[in-house]
């Protein structure tokens, strides 16, 4: 009866061993796909982009006017700083020749000249067209210091940009495909 109750008893312990090795191993995975976009970042290899505050935006509307105008995953994208789940998104293996435009405001961010594999399941470009039209910003969120991307026209966040791009920048723009809108053709004249 004893030697059953120290069989039970270890029994039990390494149950409890393997449930808590199997929680640490799913929070691993959780943490390394959330972090797939999430590469130290820092501003030494930046491109001097638009320094526009939120309060100096060309475009202002209201939640319930950009809920009109854009499909759900562009306002969750766009208004919401939501991300896209990684290989889904319209662009991230696309590579037409052509412009991409804000979603939610059309202003010229990347060109596909710029556009390159980086693997990490988004759409990325190592510089964008117009340095103007983006908005870079210090992102702590999800326990990340991470540098976000957003739209210097309507605010609509993008993306993050990272240092571990290819030459001549070293820079990854990785950007959410729902925060984008392609032209094929030829780039337009910028402003």
């Amino acid at each position: 009866m004893f030697v059953y109750y120290i069989n039970v008893t270890i029994d039990l312990k390494f149950q409890q061993m393997r449930i808590s090795f199997m929680h640490l191993l799913m929070l691993a995975l959780i943490g390394l796909s959330m972090s797939a976009c999430a590469q130290k970042s820092d501003s030494k290899n930046h491109i001097k982009t638009s320094m526009t505050t939120m309060d100096t935006l060309e475009i202002k509307k209201t939640d319930e006017e950009w809920r009109k105008q854009l499909s759900p995953i562009q306002f969750n994208i766009l208004r919401e700083k939501g991300t896209e789940r990684p290989f889904t998104g319209k662009y991230d293996k696309f590579y037409e020749e052509g412009t991409y435009y804000c979603a939610a405001c059309g202003a010229e961010l990347f060109t596909s000249k710029t556009k390159y594999n980086s693997g990490c399941g988004w759409p990325a470009f190592y510089e964008p067209s117009v340095n103007k039209n983006i908005v870079e910003k210090k992102d702590i969120s999800l326990g990340m210091v991470r540098i976000e991307v957003m739209c210097a026209k309507c605010g609509g966040h993008l993306g993050h940009v990272f240092n571990d791009g290819p030459q001549p920048t070293g820079l990854r723009y990785c950007i959410n495909s729902g925060s984008l809108r392609f032209e094929e053709g030829k780039k337009k004249n910028s402003e």
